[in-house]
């Protein structure tokens, strides 16, 4: 999936005064005073962590079906009530949301990963190897996301969450990466790199200590939004039948819901509704987070 990537100009790429203030009155505390639809965001996206994560450790043992409570009404032994199966709503939501967020950091790391070194090594080295990755990026970009990834699911039997992470994070580099080579075409121009040239400290050590620390920040956010293209790619494999993994999982339950004509029932509208809520509500609490980053790391944000 193509992700969507900040305005670099709209971000400093080196700011003392901002870590200095930070590190004085805590991040905690900034996001609390300053950013209250941060801090709603981070309040929702720990609250589904531990429901991913936490909760089935109070949800025990599996989800057996009974065909004779299929589409059951919520109730005090089924909260969502049941699907086409009779199985438990509920204890499908507890369960499946650990893969998908998994999976969703794993591309992110992976496509954040090939953004930030190829894209700085493109600044940095310049004239063929930067045309080059500018090409070969131009192509990748005229190519729909969607349609990229259904090419290479079809190629590529997705039976493994790492087959998984491999094919978001491979397709989900692009917009990114062009955002860091222009992060980084400012920042080679700044005396301290320009001074680390001149002292021949060797590329690695000019690429791993003098530029990407003043990028972490442009990172972090751009990650997140990593993770949300990374969960939309899923669900949207998912939809298409692509995926052929087991289990429980978000994406699976509105793939299954729609395969078996769910929304022709007018008692399933919960087995439907539930997942989508969740991944949006998981989705929405990604934007907030990056959007309260920016600000925190923005001192023009924070200012106004």
């Amino acid at each position: 999936m193509v992700q969507t990537a900040l305005d670099p100009s709209a971000l400093p790429a080196a700011d003392p005064g901002v870590a200095t203030e930070v590190r004085r009155r805590g991040l905690i505390r900034t996001f609390v005073e300053h950013n209250k639809s941060g801090t709603l965001g981070f309040i929702m996206f720990f609250a589904i962590l531990l429901l991913a994560f936490i909760g089935p450790f109070f949800m025990p043992g599996d989800n057996k079906g009974d065909y004779l409570n299929v589409y059951a009404p919520p109730s005090s032994d089924h909260i969502l009530g049941t699907d086409y199966q009779g199985k438990d709503i509920w204890f499908q939501i507890v369960h499946g949301g650990r893969s998908l967020l998994l999976v969703a950091a794993g591309a992110a790391i992976l496509s954040t990963a090939i953004s930030v070194v190829i894209g700085s090594l493109a600044a940095l080295l310049g004239g063929r190897f930067d045309s080059f990755v500018l090409t070969i990026t131009d192509v990748v970009l005229t190519v729909p996301g969607i349609i990229l990834l259904g090419v290479l699911a079809v190629f590529v039997k997705l039976n493994s969450p790492i087959l998984l992470v491999l094919i978001l994070g491979l397709t989900g580099w692009p917009t990114l990466l062009l955002a860091v080579r222009s992060q980084v075409l400012s920042l080679k121009e700044r005396e301290y790199i320009e001074a680390a040239r001149m002292l021949d400290l060797g590329l690695p050590r000019i690429m791993f200590r003098e530029v990407l620390p003043n990028m972490m920040s442009y990172i972090v956010i751009n990650f997140v939004l990593g993770m949300t293209g990374a969960i939309y790619g899923q669900v949207i494999l998912y939809f298409l039948g692509l995926v052929s993994l087991a289990g429980n999982n978000w994406g699976l339950m509105i793939q299954q819901a729609y395969v078996q004509g769910a929304h022709f029932f007018q008692d399933s509208f919960l087995y439907i509704f539930a997942p989508i809520f969740v991944i949006t509500i998981l989705q929405l609490s990604l934007v907030l987070i990056s959007r309260s980053l920016e600000d925190v790391f923005n001192p023009r944000l924070r200012e106004s």
